[in-house]
């Protein structure tokens, strides 16, 4: 009787500790498939693919270098991590679809591209923290839009005959001049400018002493860049032709002002 009792116990603790041993199992399990969430602070998050939108409407003269820059800002999109959509749809300007982006481009666009709706969406783009990019012409766009005229920084009054000019760096801080030294001399189209916004950062101004046919004096800046409306916009006013496309400090000028308005 009492083998039989002794045996009955020996059982029952057996049962007991491969309970235990299961239920620790479990747990464990529970625990690794169910860890704590990460605490990341918001501050630090980043989009890692932004999205970039390249607006190339025209409704004046039209750029035959507009497909090139459209190839090369793709181009420093793979080479770069950031994804780029090319459009001539002024209807792709609805709050929809431009939340979707980080970075409007205006690419050489010219004349009034912007309907009364689209207006207002693209304004209400950049005052919830969109950034807008300017690239030559488009200073050449919407004479009739005050408020664009302040974002983009200045209006285009004409231009001389295409010839090499100097460039002085005064900013050379930021990341579109940063690889230039202090003067550059560069071969393009070059913009006088009316209704310039004194409250821009300029990054170049040219020499006009080094060229023909400058109207803007000893204050004619080329690129530049500001904080606007609750958004950030950088304008460059390089980029007539093809052969500016294919020069590698042209490349990196408006990489470096892609790479400031995204905030990377």
């Amino acid at each position: 009787m009492k083998s039989v009792f002794s045996g009955i116990l020996s059982l029952f603790a057996l049962v007991l500790l491969n309970s235990c041993v299961t239920t620790k199992a479990v747990d464990q399990q529970v625990v690794l498939n169910h860890p704590e969430p990460l605490k990341i602070s918001t501050s630090k998050l980043v989009i890692l693919n932004p999205k970039v939108l390249v607006f190339t409407k025209t409704a004046g003269y039209r750029h035959g270098s507009i497909e090139k820059g459209v190839e090369t800002i793709r181009e420093l999109g793979s080479e770069n991590n950031f994804e780029v959509v090319e459009t001539s749809d002024s209807l792709q300007f609805n709050a929809a679809n431009l939340k979707k982006y980080q970075l409007v481009i205006f690419l050489s666009t010219t004349g009034d591209v912007l309907g009364d709706e689209q207006q207002v969406a693209f304004e209400n783009y950049i005052k919830s923290g969109g950034s807008y990019l300017g690239i030559h012409a488009a200073t050449d766009t919407e004479y009739e839009w005050p408020w664009y005229g302040e974002l983009v920084g200045a209006y285009f009054l004409n231009h001389p005959k295409q010839q090499q000019a100097t460039l002085d760096i005064i900013n050379g801080n930021h990341a579109a001049t940063k690889h230039l030294e202090s003067t550059w001399s560069h071969f393009d189209e070059w913009y006088n400018f009316k209704n310039i916004n004194p409250d821009m950062n300029v990054l170049l101004k040219l020499d006009e002493t080094s060229y023909e046919g400058g109207k803007n004096g000893d204050n004619h800046p080329i690129a530049w860049f500001h904080e606007f409306d609750g958004g950030r916009a950088f304008y460059t006013g390089l980029g007539h032709a093809d052969a500016a496309f294919d020069d590698a400090n042209f490349r990196q000028h408006v990489l470096g002002g892609i790479e400031w308005c995204l905030k990377r």
